[in-house]
């Protein structure tokens, strides 16, 4: 029964491991994505500030 047991998990790991890190490389670009997305919408209303534009709706 432990040999069994053993098998499973053992024909388990990779599958869990290789989703596991392809969750937390998805997860760091996401993240990324809408930490460059926010600095960008930063960086474009202080520009439009500076010329007198309006804002952005």
């Amino acid at each position: 029964m432990n040999d069994v047991v053993a098998g499973i998990v053992w024909s388990l790991a990779p599958t869990v491991l290789v989703g596991l890190l392809f969750w937390l490389i998805m997860r760091a670009i996401i993240r990324a994505d809408r930490t460059e997305r926010k600095v960008y919408s930063r960086m474009e209303a202080e520009e439009r500030a500076r010329r007198g534009l309006p804002q952005k709706p």
